[in-house]
């Protein structure tokens, strides 16, 4: 099976600091990767860097793209990329507002992706928009509120919403959970297993929480000042960790 993201020898600098450095892996088609470490690990920078958001300072990014085959992303023009992050790609913010437009309705907010693929005709745009609303637990008659109305868990759901009605390959999450209430946190867990596993979706999950992984994640890999230093099953990992600093990590959250 050809993987769907191949990532070698990933690294960004901050002049003498290091964000990541030599990181490689490949991601097949319906699995998903989890990435944990703590604050200052690198795990946000290697996510910005896969998703174009950060340009990185050596190594490639190869997609399997639907019409071309394996692309190195990394080289791909502008617009091209842009059209990769509005189709086959997602990317949900920790926090909604980033990823949200507030001042548009919630239908208007799902939309807007499916406008900016090319669909045109109002009725089924917002047909469309009801119905993802209801996949992520909102209700029809709230379609016309502003984000701005809802709470946390609900812009959140949203914001998933918005960025799979396209229905990407491939989605980065960068803390999807972060900042929320333990049973909104649950709730979302829920839902966002549920929708990887209906979509067949492969994602990349960064996160601090390893209850979030070991719910969400086949795989996991370990960061620790800008380095990978542990990768595995992520069951296996978690129970069986092998790097010191996994086993800090893990025995931290057993002591709490």
């Amino acid at each position: 099976m050809t993987p769907l993201l191949q990532v070698r020898e990933v690294a960004k600098f901050y002049g003498a600091r290091v964000g990541c450095r030599d990181v490689s892996f490949d991601l097949y088609p319906g699995e998903v990767m989890g990435i944990v470490g703590e604050s200052g690990s690198g795990k946000s920078t290697l996510l910005g860097c896969l998703a174009g958001h950060l340009a990185p300072d050596a190594g490639e990014v190869i997609f399997d793209t639907a019409v071309d085959g394996p692309r190195d992303t990394l080289r791909m023009s502008e617009p091209e990329r842009r059209m990769l992050g509005r189709t086959d790609w997602a990317f949900v913010h920790q926090h909604a507002r980033d990823g949200l437009r507030m001042g548009v309705s919630a239908g208007g907010n799902v939309g807007e992706r499916l406008m900016a693929v090319g669909a045109r005709h109002y009725g089924d745009i917002r047909s469309a928009a009801v119905d993802w609303l209801g996949r992520v637990e909102i209700a029809e008659d709230r379609v016309d509120d502003r984000p701005t109305a809802f709470s946390g868990g609900m812009q959140q759901r949203l914001q998933i919403a918005r960025n799979l009605v396209t229905g990407p390959r491939l989605v980065f999450m960068d803390e999807p959970t972060g900042g929320l209430d333990v049973s909104v946190q649950a709730r979302l867990l829920d839902l966002l297993r549920g929708l990887v596993r209906e979509m067949g979706l492969s994602a990349i999950i960064v996160t601090h929480d390893l209850a979030v992984v070991r719910l969400l994640a086949d795989r996991l890999m370990v960061m620790k000042d800008g380095h990978v230093v542990e990768t595995g099953l992520t069951d296996q990992v978690l129970d069986d960790p092998q790097h010191g600093y996994t086993q800090l990590l893990v025995s931290s959250v057993l002591q709490v």
